[in-house]
């Protein structure tokens, strides 16, 4: 699981017309931190369904949109969402739009989608008959012994392997990459289609948004159902800085009146959602 300048002062009250917070007179923009390289989340052209929810909501506020780049790794919230002008003081941005419900480095909102990872994988090889995750389990044993199945390290995809003695099959990718240029759908776009894996283990808006850029009947996608030891969906919220409750608020208002257009914009992206029970919806 995507993804601003000068601190957006909100006043506590609100307008009568929408039920949303209002702004302070100095706001000027809607100001973003993210990735510039992390689609479908987000990138520098605005291609990302998080581009387009902020463009949504700043379009509501009469805003306009501004962003603070850093790649979302180790760092990102120290560089941006509580980094301040050394001259001025101003945060450089305000919100975070994903990250998951409860994160320990931000006030999060109400959460606006829930996903879960899925198991990506080629019809075309030792796979074509998979219909469940747990079909894994039923292919004989010369099958699963030359199977070879992506999975960034440190996810839940990894434990998942090992519990069902895969850990062999592992082909294992870097969770934060160093290279500028890399992106989490690589491993679809380029190795699976390439068969060099015969599967991967990816989060579920990253596996739903390239399979469909594949556009490959060959390629399919089975949501993962979390269980002891290995849990994969997650909820997903914004993020605010610690004491922003007048923001986190308004955010959550917002996303309250946009939740229709929102649900509609998850599906124009594929991506898998699940309910409280990591059930699709």
């Amino acid at each position: 699981m995507h993804i601003p300048r000068t601190l957006i002062l909100l006043s506590a009250l609100m307008l009568a017309t929408t039920g949303v917070p209002a702004l302070a007179a100095a706001a000027d923009a809607f100001r973003v931190c993210a990735d510039p390289n992390s689609m479908p989340f987000s990138n520098r052209a605005g291609e990302g369904f998080e581009n387009r929810l902020a463009a949504m909501l700043a379009d509501d506020l009469g805003l306009a949109v501004e962003y603070t780049w850093f790649p979302q790794r180790r760092g990102f919230i120290r560089n941006t969402l509580r980094n301040q002008n050394p001259q001025t003081g101003d945060y450089l941005c305000d919100v975070v739009m994903g990250l998951p419900h409860g994160f320990e480095m931000a006030v999060t909102t109400a959460p606006y989608y829930r996903s879960t990872y899925a198991l990506v994988f080629s019809r075309s090889g030792a796979l074509a008959g998979i219909q469940s995750a747990a079909d894994l389990a039923k292919l004989d044993a010369d099958t699963r012994q030359a199977l070879r199945i992506g999975v960034f390290v440190e996810t839940p995809g990894a434990a998942w392997l090992a519990k069902r003695g895969l850990i062999s099959q592992m082909v294992p990718y870097p969770a934060l990459s160093g290279d500028p240029n890399a992106y989490p759908g690589q491993v679809v776009e380029q190795d699976l289609a390439a068969g060099k894996l015969d599967a991967a283990i990816l989060w579920g808006p990253v596996a739903g948004y390239f399979v469909s850029r594949l556009g490959r009947e060959d390629v399919g996608l089975v949501p993962l159902q979390s269980e002891p030891g290995a849990r994969f969906d997650f909820s997903i919220s914004m993020g605010v800085r610690f004491g922003d409750k007048a923001r986190k608020e308004q955010l959550e208002a917002l996303l309250a009146r946009h939740q229709e257009d929102i649900r509609a914009l998850l599906r124009e992206y594929r991506i898998p959602e699940v309910d409280e029970n990591g059930q699709p919806i």
